[in-house]
């Protein structure tokens, strides 16, 4: 796992070569966050996505985040280096 976990939150961050796969790469993030209907905060844009987890209403990270963490890593793995 590439998940940091530091100020009530766990923060992926991803390289990428260009746009497209920045895009690509927040496109398939949608899918596993609707299925457990827990939504990352993500920004992204040529030549990175940084994704953030956390769950507001606790005031930080949860069991739900770390489930939705590891269903990102599986749909995100050719997104890896």
């Amino acid at each position: 796992m590439n998940w940091t976990e530091a100020g009530g939150k766990l923060v992926r961050t991803f390289r990428t070569p260009d746009f497209m796969t920045s895009y690509r790469l927040v496109s398939a993030v949608v899918g596993p966050s609707e299925e457990l209907n827990h939504h990352p905060d993500i920004a992204f844009g040529w030549g990175y996505v940084r994704i953030t987890l956390t769950t507001h209403d606790a005031g930080g990270v949860t069991e739900r985040d770390h489930r939705l963490a590891e269903a990102l890593d599986v749909v995100l793995k050719p997104f890896d280096p």
